[in-house]
Order: C-alpha cells, then structure tokens, then sequence
C-alpha cells in the first residue's frame, strides 16, 4: 500500500510514518498542510492519503475540503480523515463514498486495527470511527431508523464501521445466522434494496442516513 502522510502535528505525522513503514507499506510522502497535496498526489499515485481534519491556515476543515476534491477527480483514491473530535457536519457527504474512513486520532494508538482500517479504506471499504456512527445515528432519532430494533440498531452501527457479518457476530457474541437475518431485516425497514455490489451495504446504508439528516 502507498501511503502519503498530511499532519501538522510533526510528532504525529512523523509517528504516522514510522506506523505505516513498520507494517511494510510505503509511505511515498508526507507534509504539514494540503498546499502541494494535489501535485503529491499526480506525482506518487497512492492507494491511500491521511488527512488531519483541522490544519492550516484556518484550522477548520481544510481537510474535509482536500478530500472532497481528491474524491471528485481520483473516486478510487482512499482517504482517511484523522480528527481530534467527532465532527459530524464535516464529513456527511463523505461517508457514502467508497474508500472513505473517518476515525478519532486516539485509534491511531490501537496499531492493528488503526492498519486493517487503512488497508480497508485503500481497497474501497469504509471505516468509521464508533463515536462517528454514533453521532450519525443519534442524528436520526425520527423517521425509518425508529422502526429498527435495539439489536438492529446495533448491527447497522457494525456494518457502518466496515465490519462484516462475522466479524460483527464476533463482536456481539451472535452465530453470522443470526447477524444475517437482522442484516436483512433493517435493509427491509429501511427500504435499501439487497445487491451483491462489493461494501454495497454499508454505503447504502451511510447514504440513507445521509439523506435522512
């Protein structure tokens, strides 16, 4: 995996270097803020770019905005966003997209799953911080997400994370039978309908609650 590092953090940014090279990735480059990422980006071709949320100048969201513009020109490009809070009206139009991650800076100190999210993300997955599909969720307190169980409810905030029935089944201590069946059961309340589309589900169901804000 190719990896570019944007952080102005320089103790971080440097911590994030060393993490991806220790798990035998290359990291093709890294810097303090987005004005050259895009000339970065041309001249390497990563699988995967680290934003900070929150860098210079303005220190509100320039790298919400780098993303959305790496995503409009290059779709397949993964891109992690790294943020100190969750920061909800940031990322709605993003979560939906393939090859999209967003989780809280202190998953960086969980080493493996910090990297199996990255190589997620890379290959076209999602990976959502469970403080960020909290957020979106409690968000929708009305309308089709009411009519979903507590253990639904449950399970959808998995998927939303990019975990897969067995690894959601691990989590919450259920056979994959019995994850399956509520997978199906939300998609029928929430009128998603089924395709075999790689991560199809969980960005049919990010994209529902997108819409539904």
């Amino acid at each position: 995996m190719r990896v570019i590092v944007v952080e102005d953090q320089s103790l971080l940014r440097d911590g994030l270097v060393r993490l991806f090279t220790d798990k035998n990735h290359e990291v093709v480059g890294s810097l303090g803020d987005t004005s050259s990422l895009d000339e970065l980006v041309t001249a390497s071709e990563p699988d995967l770019v680290v934003l900070d949320l929150r860098m210079p100048p303005t220190f509100t969201d320039e790298g919400a905005t780098a993303a959305r513009r790496l995503k409009a020109d290059r779709p397949q490009l993964g891109i992690l966003l790294l943020s100190q809070h969750v920061d909800r009206s940031s990322v709605l139009d993003l979560v939906a997209k393939p090859g999209f991650g967003y989780l809280l800076k202190d998953r960086v100190f969980e080493v493996d799953e910090f990297i199996d999210a990255a190589e997620r993300v890379a290959g076209g997955g999602s990976a959502l911080d469970p403080k960020v599909v909290s957020a979106l969720i409690a968000a929708q307190d009305e309308g089709p997400l009411a009519r979903l169980s507590a253990r639904e409810l449950d399970v959808l905030q998995l998927m939303a994370e990019g975990l897969t029935n067995n690894g959601i089944a691990s989590r919450l201590f259920l056979s994959a039978r019995t994850v399956e069946a509520h997978v199906g059961h939300l998609m029928t309340k929430l009128d998603i309908t089924d395709s075999d589309e790689r991560h199809r589900r969980v960005l049919a169901v990010l994209s529902y609650l997108r819409e539904t804000r």
